[in-house]
């Protein structure tokens, strides 16, 4: 015999009534939703627009491919430059839904954080790192957190050197 009463799971003997908040979008009267489920012709007139003015573009801007054109309005305070502009590019000529245009932007964005650091050295700004990563604030707040994240950091560090100079030296045998 099977249970036909609402709100209940009637594969097993749970009470789905006792969840707090289940059913909550059973009524179709408290459906956030049901306004834009019966639109007529008579609404869509308000989504009527102009596109704005183009923005002049008068710097590299990369943009999809999925997409003709660039937006009428964009960003322009960091061009794509140095190595990371160079990812980027490569990234922008792949398609938004694959892992090949996406992984590039977030090496990128790392390799400009480098740049950054490199091009304050340049200039004669020495960042002040400890305090601009936020460990002052951890070892104030989670000094185990921050004695994990170094020790993590050494432990990758001397995994690469062990494996680099174990290369060299294995090539030096030959």
């Amino acid at each position: 015999m099977e249970d036909n009463r609402p709100f209940e799971n009637n594969r097993g003997t749970e009470n789905n009534r006792n969840i707090i908040g289940w059913g909550i979008d059973a009524d179709p009267k408290n459906d956030p939703t049901y306004p834009m489920k019966n639109r007529s012709n008579e609404e869509h007139k308000g989504y009527a627009w102009e596109r704005p003015t183009q923005q002049p573009v008068n710097m590299e801007i990369l943009h999809s491919i999925e997409r003709p054109n660039v937006t009428a309005v964009f960003g322009t305070s960091v061009p794509p430059s140095g190595l990371s502009g160079m990812i980027r590019r490569l990234a922008f000529k792949r398609s938004e839904n694959e892992y090949s245009h996406w992984l590039p932007l977030i090496i990128a964005d790392r390799v400009n954080v480098v740049e950054g650091i490199i091009d304050d050295f340049v200039k004669g700004n020495y960042p002040n790192l400890f305090v601009e990563k936020g460990y002052k604030a951890e070892w104030k707040h989670d000094k185990l957190g921050l004695f994990g994240k170094f020790a993590i950091l050494a432990a990758v560090t001397a995994t690469a050197v062990v494996l680099l100079t174990r290369n060299n030296s294995n090539d030096d045998e030959d």
